[in-house]
């Protein structure tokens, strides 16, 4: 069986099913096993002089051993494979967090602080209804990116192994890849390598909105957007969906009581943002997911 038709039923598996709860809360999910070895690994290492190079060999051996467990996992044939990747992929389960937030905020401003607090880790606590809003369509832009776009262009590359290691590195930069007192120099490696791994499909994301929207004159307009956002990857997916959907998007927010001023990204766009905007970029990262799988499909049957 061809990897684009493996990726096409993992990715069809998992827009189907998502997380189901009675599983994980029998069995401990992958993504908490490998913050667990992150975790290990920061208590023990983390210590004393030379942290930048003692973080550069946890993340050594936490590829390493990612990749020996996805080589592993992918010699038991490709229903295993197909089932790993389904898992390891977010498709489903972003999207229904995303959605919960405009279902909250359609009850009240403090409902929908409470849901977007739990897919954010900005403060929620003074947030207004727009600010909430635009929380969510852009954790809905960044997480369809690196949840979804990124692990499956790293299964193309290199199978469950490349998936594996994509997945043990954005998880470890999500813990240590801070800039902290603690994990500045310990969690280095981890955030450089997970910038680097996210390059292409960060791109490849805002390329493949711009595209099926009708945006690709825009690309220069995305692309000016995304040098001036805070993260070199990050700001290419939110580029395109603020301008598929004329939204303002990003600008100043709080982290830890402390406000700072991050421009807008395509700040000609709708400032007054709502519910009925987020219900807007659950669709849009449908559609563009619908688009990857009949892609996958038709290449992995010309391939197989």
């Amino acid at each position: 069986m061809s990897t684009g038709l493996i990726l096409a039923a993992a990715m069809a598996l998992d827009g189907a099913l998502g997380e189901p709860k009675w599983l994980w809360d029998r069995l401990p999910h992958p993504a908490v096993v490998m913050g667990r070895a992150v975790g290990y690994l920061d208590r023990t290492l983390n210590t004393g002089a030379g942290r930048r190079g003692k973080g550069a060999l946890a993340l050594l051996l936490l590829v390493l051993g990612a990749g020996v467990i996805g080589f592993a996992l992918a010699e038991l044939g490709w229903m295993v494979e197909i089932v790993i990747a389904a898992i390891l992929l977010a498709q489903k389960s972003l999207a229904q967090h995303v959605r919960a937030v405009a279902d909250a905020l359609r009850i009240s401003v403090h409902d929908g602080r409470l849901s977007v607090a739990m897919i954010v880790g900005r403060d929620t606590s003074a947030m207004d209804g727009p600010a909430i809003s635009r929380a969510a369509i852009e954790s809905a832009s960044e997480n369809f990116s690196d949840g979804v776009v990124a692990p499956a262009f790293w299964f193309l590359v290199g199978g469950l192994p490349g998936m594996l290691i994509y997945k043990i590195t954005n998880t470890a930069d999500s813990m240590v890849g801070y800039r902290t007192p603690r994990h500045e120099a310990f969690g280095w490696a981890s955030a450089r390598f997970d910038d680097l791994l996210n390059l292409i499909p960060a791109r490849l994301t805002a390329l493949g909105i711009a595209a099926l929207y009708g945006k690709l004159g825009r690309m220069g307009e995305i692309a000016k957007s995304a040098r001036h956002h805070r993260s070199p990857n990050a700001g290419w997916p939110e580029a395109a969906v603020a301008r598929v959907l004329n939204l303002a998007l990003s600008g100043p927010r709080s982290y830890e009581g402390e406000m700072r001023d991050f421009p807008f990204v395509n700040p000609g766009g709708k400032h007054d943002v709502g519910a009925d905007e987020i219900d807007a970029s659950v669709r849009l990262i449908w559609t563009v997911w619908a688009a990857g799988l009949a892609l996958c499909v038709i290449v992995g049957a010309v391939l197989a």
